[in-house]
């Protein structure tokens, strides 16, 4: 049976009114973790608190979170948006594709290590949801409370006949791979509007600091392989290890909390909630008027619901 996240009333100001990443970051330290295997990028707010770490999709950066930064850490949390391993300014190598979402958890070990902690809350969107599922597998003892936004790891479902969203298929291959392929201010454009409900919430600036990632050759280059240039995704996929939703419900251990919203390409809230049903003990929160990236879209929402969750309200 679903458990859906009841979450307390917060205020809301318009998108219009919420300023540039550069602004919003004002106050935030960025810098470079060294772990034992792995560096990692990392832009931290708040200097006390349960560590929450924030992690992004496929292609993506740590300014995926530039607005939700100060209000988890107003809330008590040290947080930490980061580059996740083959992003940004992390670590590239050693570049592995047939166990990389494995090898990225493995990476996030390092990183809580590194920063001192022997466990931390996470939150990972998209490819960084399967990241985040898969570190919950892998390392229960250094789990906190984990929220799987919009993306889950990979788990072989007895279900497969979900209401489909547009926006499904290949298209977020096909985008992908044109953007790196050739990027330019329209190519970049379109793969950045597929995250949102809305094009208008998609800024010029955001598709700017992507376009900025991208002229950086080691980047360049490690964005290409991370998005398969050359390879069909369903086929490449294919060879990673799929969980039975017996082994999950057997062996997932931490507490967790599924993100998703109504109008996320492709799987809908159906999906969502049917694999909070898979999850051991999760809880289920549905996101309106949101796509893919509801902590830019709503970022108020997002983080009164990630603040009630790990508080257990």
């Amino acid at each position: 049976m679903t458990t859906t996240l009841e979450v307390q009333k917060f205020d809301v100001k318009p998108l219009s009114e919420w300023k540039s990443v550069a602004t919003e970051l004002l106050g935030t330290q960025t810098r470079i973790v060294q772990g034992k295997s792995f560096y990692h990028r990392v832009i931290e707010a708040g200097s006390s608190g349960e560590p929450l770490i924030l992690i992004h999709g496929v292609g993506g950066h740590a300014e995926t979170y530039a607005r939700n930064l100060h209000g988890l850490a107003r809330a008590g949390f040290h947080v930490y948006a980061i580059d996740a391993l083959y992003h940004g300014y992390s670590s590239k190598q050693p570049y592995v594709d047939d166990n990389r979402t494995e090898k990225q958890a493995d990476a996030l070990a390092d990183l809580i290590e590194a920063l001192g902690y022997k466990w931390a809350h996470i939150e990972g969107e998209s490819m960084g949801g399967g990241i985040t599922f898969l570190f919950g597998m892998k390392y229960p003892q250094m789990c906190g409370k984990l929220i799987l936004n919009t993306g889950i790891g990979p788990i072989n479902l007895k279900k497969t006949d979900f209401p489909q969203n547009p926006g499904g298929g290949n298209t977020l291959q096909e985008l992908s791979q044109a953007s790196i392929m050739t990027p330019t201010r329209e190519t970049v454009r379109a793969r950045m509007e597929w995250l949102v409900a809305d094009p208008s919430r998609m800024t010029d600036e955001m598709v700017d600091i992507r376009l900025r990632l991208y002229a950086d050759p080691e980047i360049y280059e490690s964005i290409k392989r991370v998005y398969r240039v050359g390879q069909q995704w369903a086929t490449a996929n294919a060879v990673q290890r799929q969980y039975e939703e017996e082994e999950v419900q057997a062996n997932f251990k931490p507490q967790a909390l599924v993100f998703w919203t109504d109008k996320n390409p492709g799987q809908g809230p159906a999906y969502g909630e049917y694999v909070s049903n898979v999850i051991p003990g999760a809880k289920f929160y549905n996101m309106l008027d949101a796509a893919h990236w509801p902590q830019w879209e709503k970022p108020e929402e997002h983080d009164q619901v990630l603040i009630d969750f790990i508080r257990g309200k």
